[in-house]
């Protein structure tokens, strides 16, 4: 398992759960021969083959000498994968979003393949809701983008192929065996050492060079991280919400001041929290920052349909300006230059150091913090995660469903009680917050700040 990927696995702890959810919303009205919840099962299985990390569970070395592996060694059970919820009365999607929340409170097994199904059946216009649980260390959101389109058709009719041959599990790898593996990649580890520290220097001293010659500073994390209520040692909580906004909009305050589409995310954020601090009576002493996961994925590559290849840009939130317009252009000016220090530091450089990461003493080392509530005593390194993914912009169908629409968010983390994530559907932006209640108790208020922050920038835009 590459040290990328293994990292998600290190950094869980048991207020700390590093998994990820996909909510799609079906309509089963038209569905052939009737909805049923073991309908749904069947099909899940039969697509298995197009979903190359769900059949994969954590296999770890003896000792942790080295990083896990990924094998394929049982046949899976969907008893222990797909599960039944029920939405509660009367069936809206604020008790969808209750419901997500208590599910995306709890661990993943790791004894069995790192990810489980939630059909959520009760909401009150007969849709049903798949929640997907699965764990970072299986796909970042490009990843996952892919593995969705897989599995899902473009026309009510469609069905996927058919496996060429089938399945067949792997040999369980014998103790003694893992353990020569991971020696041996040690030492080729060690090998490459040398030629990383080179290409690291010589990053930093481009990076030294390009700050030179720039008249604009991007925020430090921790050093420039401003205190907030929701920046602290988290619990084991979690709640959900959720806002579509038209992507039509984004595109029309994008064109007329010349930023990038997700300046615009960023922006509508940093407004509704202005706003959110502003009524709970927090100023706090700079604007506040985002961590922003930005693919390393090669421009043209083929589509990747498991592991992480991400990295992470720090930027303003613009949240000390009023004027949205003005909180606009300072976030693109610093994000653009952002950018330019990563390409100057190298994109995949984040990946390339975490390979070395201990597993056994990193591991310990995030258990004793979460239990010593570490987070409480020093600034966040940013104040909050905000991704933003591009989905399908055609409709999609799964099974003969009709998929209504699609919202996804990855995980908080120790300090960093709120993470919010936009994945594009069709003609909207589907805004999905997670948070830590127990620092961010009204999650809902925050979400319904977020349109009127998108009205203000498309009424200063026309």
């Amino acid at each position: 398992m590459p040290g990328v990927d293994a990292g998600f696995l290190y950094m869980e702890t048991p207020t700390l759960h590093m998994h990820t959810l996909k909510v799609s919303i079906v309509d089963v009205s038209d569905v052939p021969g009737g909805y049923s919840f073991p309908m749904i099962k069947d099909e899940i299985m039969a697509r298995l083959h197009l979903l190359p990390p769900f059949r994969r569970r954590v296999l770890q070395v003896p000792f942790q000498l080295q990083h896990p592996l990924w094998v394929a060694d049982r046949e899976i059970d969907p008893d222990r994968h797909v599960l039944r919820d029920r939405v509660p009365a009367p069936g809206g999607m604020a008790q969808l979003e209750e419901l997500i929340g208590r599910i995306a409170s709890t661990p993943l097994d790791r004894s069995v393949p790192l990810w489980e199904l939630h059909v959520c059946e009760g909401l009150a216009d007969g849709r049903v809701a798949v929640v997907a649980k699965m764990h970072h260390a299986l796909a970042d959101g490009v990843a996952a983008n892919a593995l969705l389109a897989n599995i899902t058709d473009l026309s009510p009719e469609s069905r996927p192929a058919e496996p060429a041959t089938s399945w067949a599990p792997e040999p369980t790898p014998r103790p003694r065996d893992l353990v020569s593996v991971a020696l041996v990649d040690a030492v080729k580890q060690i090998a490459w050492l040398p030629g990383l520290l080179l290409r690291t220097l010589r990053s930093v001293l481009a990076v030294v060079r390009h700050k030179r010659a720039s008249d604009v500073r991007t925020p430090l994390p921790v050093l420039d991280t401003p205190r907030t209520s929701f920046n602290g040692a988290i619990t084991s909580r979690r709640s959900f919400a959720t806002a579509s906004l038209p992507l039509e909009d984004f595109k029309l305050v994008k064109k007329a001041h010349g930023v990038a589409l997700n300046d615009v995310v960023l922006a509508v954020v940093g407004g509704a929290l202005r706003n959110w601090m502003d009524a709970h009576d927090e100023h706090p002493s700079a604007s506040l920052l985002a961590g922003v996961p930005v693919s390393t994925d090669e421009a043209g590559a083929a589509p990747r349909l498991g592991g992480n290849a991400v990295s992470n840009m720090f930027t303003t939130l613009g949240t000390a300006i009023d004027d949205p317009v003005a909180r606009l252009l300072e976030i693109s000016r610093v994000t653009a230059e952002a950018k330019q220090v990563q390409r100057a530091l190298g994109m995949k450089m984040l990946e390339d150091w975490v390979q070395f990461t201990p597993p056994a003493p990193f591991s310990a080392f995030m258990r004793a913090y979460s239990h010593l509530r570490g987070a409480d005593y020093h600034p966040a390194p940013f104040n909050v995660i905000v991704s933003n993914v591009p989905g399908p912009t055609v409709p999609v169908w799964i099974a003969g469903a009709r998929l209504t629409d699609l919202f996804s968010v990855g995980p908080i983390l120790q300090g960093i009680g709120l993470n919010v994530t936009v994945w594009s559907y069709l003609d909207r932006m589907n805004f999905s917050l997670l948070a830590c209640p127990d620092l961010l108790p009204d999650l809902r208020r925050l979400a319904d700040g977020l349109p009127g922050c998108l009205r203000d920038l498309v009424q200063a835009s026309r």
